[in-house]
């Protein structure tokens, strides 16, 4: 088992990282990918990836793991795909600046939200302005297929700005998930396949001996079977919530 030290580089919050690290729990808490307390607990909303490799690296986190130079090359490697692509993608990205200027601006945008410190002056204003008035032309279904066509392919050739932790691909793939998510959002259009496997739920360990009826009634339903499920108690599948609380009230 691979034996971590983190933090392989001190890290600090830029102008984005608190404000995309909230709206991601929010929604990772609604989809139950995390639990309802995510906002409180040490060990996600820290800037420092966990050294249990049990548990998920968040893509805030990869500063501490990767450093500024192995985040900046993956980036590179990225705009060199960019600016060899089909002219009508190509163009694009052209007509704002060469591939420098991209590398610099995106670079500065993956280091302030993972971690890094204040990189992307501007923030979220800077970066919705530029997608709406200087990059339009791409964010639709065409043009996001092919910029994660691209991606996939850099990020599968960049392991060794990766390190030796699987996770951290894993991680990378949840940022970039949750950014074209709000892209498809905010443009209306709609990609199904994505980067590849994201950050799998964090399950909260439940001790219904220690909690309130009400506590226990507030869980979700998904709760309610994992808690049961790791107190050695076998459900049907058909089982409503109302009999998975009785049960847990009961033990």
């Amino acid at each position: 088992m691979l034996k971590t030290y983190y933090p392989n580089f001190e890290p600090s919050s830029g102008y984005m990282t608190e404000t995309v690290q909230r709206a991601y729990i929010s929604k990772a808490i609604e989809i139950n990918v995390l639990p309802k307390e995510a906002h409180r607990m040490p060990e996600i909303i820290s800037l420092v990836a966990s050294n249990d490799s049990q548990k998920p690296i968040q893509f805030w986190q990869l500063f501490s793991v990767l450093g500024q130079n192995n985040i900046v090359r993956i980036v590179h490697k990225f705009y060199d795909r960019v600016y060899k692509d089909e002219p009508w993608f190509t163009s694009v990205f052209a007509r704002i600046g060469d591939a420098s200027h991209h590398m610099r601006t995106q670079a500065s945008m993956w280091l302030d939200v993972m971690g890094g410190g204040l990189f992307y002056h501007g923030a979220e204003f800077r970066l919705n302005f530029h997608h709406q008035h200087n990059a339009f032309e791409i964010m639709n279904e065409k043009g996001a297929e092919r910029w994660l066509k691209l991606m996939i392919e850099t990020l599968n050739e960049s392991e060794q700005y990766m390190t030796n932790d699987s996770r951290v691909r894993t991680s990378v793939n949840t940022f970039l998930t949750h950014f074209m998510e709000k892209y498809m959002l905010d443009f209306d259009f709609q990609i199904d396949e994505l980067f590849g496997p994201v950050n799998k739920p964090i399950i909260r360990k439940i001790n219904f001996l220690n909690m309130t009826d009400v506590a226990i009634e507030d869980l979700s339903e998904i709760e309610l079977r994992e808690g049961l499920a790791g107190r050695g108690v076998n459900l049907e599948k058909n089982v409503g919530k109302a009999e998975l609380i009785r049960i847990a009230k009961n033990l």
